[in-house]
């Protein structure tokens, strides 16, 4: 499901990508490059959905900031990529992890919160 939440957001998929049950969601700007896969629900976010405070809940969706995935990237099953991140080509992120911040190109990630596990090499 794509869904933008202003007027100006942008969502850009690239060529050949597969999603599975997939939730998008733009304020801002989600980038997704080519041969992007996810895993059966997974959640790309690049707002908060609602403000922290309880009476900014029904109001404000909250801070807003952009998100970038690389060619090539693998997303497992359940995870959330979350506002402002970047995830390089060619990397792999675990199922159910939380990414909240920036990944690496050409590595395997995962964790609540995504960390680096281990990186791929130089891949070609």
């Amino acid at each position: 499901m794509l869904s933008t939440h202003s007027q100006h957001a942008v969502i850009s998929i690239g060529n050949n990508c597969g999603f599975s049950g997939t939730v998008i969601g733009a304020m801002e700007k989600i980038e997704i490059g080519n041969d992007v896969l996810c895993g059966a629900n997974t959640l790309i976010t690049d707002f908060d959905c609602h403000g922290i405070l309880p009476h900014e809940r029904k109001t404000s969706p909250g801070d807003s900031k952009p998100i970038s995935i690389g060619n090539n990237v693998f997303i497992g099953y359940g995870t959330g990529v979350l506002k402002g991140v970047s995830i390089g080509d060619n990397s792999v992120i675990d199922a159910n992890s939380v990414v909240t911040k920036n990944i690496p190109a050409n590595v395997i990630a995962g964790g609540n919160p995504c960390k680096v596990i281990k990186e791929l090499g130089v891949i070609a």
